[in-house]
């Protein structure tokens, strides 16, 4: 198993992530290839001291998730599976057996966990596809009050939804355990996607390939979530993202309609004092922003 890790600036976390790997991948066969997006900390070194058997690729640059993690699998060693994993997660003992399972099933291609925070909180990490009804209750009603109604939410909010076993469109990308059959068939991680997105493009382009994803609640692992959905930049650049994608996949007259609802939701909020709606507005009507810019792997 290729255990694929990309890192920028995310020293403080090496450690824990390194011991919890040994546990985590109990019983299998793996190496661990780490991809350094230039980070300036000393990442790379303390890797290379923690793990010295590792695989570390630095890139010179810092291209984005998708191309790190593009950039991991080529260098690994052959492999049946692919684990991408963020640094700040941390897998409990013999989670990844219970993935490399589910993935063994007919039909399936990915594999998530159950996810939960520092302090043991359930991370809603399903999600449905997007369409312009979810979007509409969602400006209107809000994410959590409609996620627990399959046609209207995109985040499953049910927590009982997270006790079994199920598949779903797409899940958060901090843990996936996917298939050397799906990589094989569905190609690298979309490059045009700097940051968010990028596993939403891969889940959903897997299951039009015939790989679901499947959620796993007895695989466990922890997501520090290190706090990164605070930045009003990387929040303008999830919706951005996000209104891409859905035009990529729904053509542009769906696409400008799902866009309006999208700004709709981030003007209501900023109106209502939300300070960190407004650089999402901004960005929404940059056309600069909006543009499709190809790029390896562009799909």
């Amino acid at each position: 198993m290729a255990v694929v890790v990309v890192l920028y600036n995310s020293e403080s976390l090496i450690p824990g992530l390194v011991e919890s790997l040994d546990e985590g991948l109990a019983g299998l066969s793996w190496h661990l290839v780490v991809v350094d997006n230039a980070s300036t900390d000393g990442g790379p070194d303390l890797l290379r001291r923690l793990a010295p058997e590792a695989t570390v690729v630095e890139t010179g640059c810092n291209a984005g998730y998708a191309a790190g993690i593009n950039a991991g699998v080529a260098a690994a060693p052959p492999h049946t599976a692919v684990l991408i994993l963020n640094p700040d997660v941390r897998l409990t003992p013999g989670c990844v057996a219970e993935l490399l399972r589910a993935t063994r099933e007919p039909g399936v291609g990915i594999a998530v966990p159950r996810l939960v925070d520092a302090e043991g909180e359930l991370i809603l990490s399903m999600r449905r596809e997007p369409t312009l009804r979810r979007a509409l209750a969602d400006a209107f009603l809000g994410a959590s009050r409609v996620g627990q109604y399959p046609a209207l939410g995109e985040v499953v909010t049910s927590p009982q939804a997270y006790d079994v076993e199920t598949d779903t469109d797409w899940a958060e990308g901090s843990t996936q355990l996917v298939s050397a059959d799906c990589w094989a068939t569905c190609g690298p991680w979309d490059e045009s996607f700097f940051l968010y997105s990028e596993e939403t493009e891969f889940n959903l382009r897997a299951r039009d390939a015939g790989f679901a994803t499947r959620y796993v609640p007895t695989a466990r692992a922890v997501h520090l979530e290190g706090g990164s959905g605070a930045s009003p930049g990387l929040r303008a650049m999830m919706a951005v993202n996000r209104v891409r994608l859905f035009r990529r996949r729904n053509g542009r007259v769906r696409g400008a309609a799902y866009w309006s609802l999208v700004l709709l939701r981030e003007v209501s909020r900023a109106a209502i004092g939300d300070r960190g709606s407004r650089p999402t507005v901004r960005a929404l009507t940059s056309p600069r922003r909006l543009r499709d810019t190809p790029g390896p792997h562009w799909l």
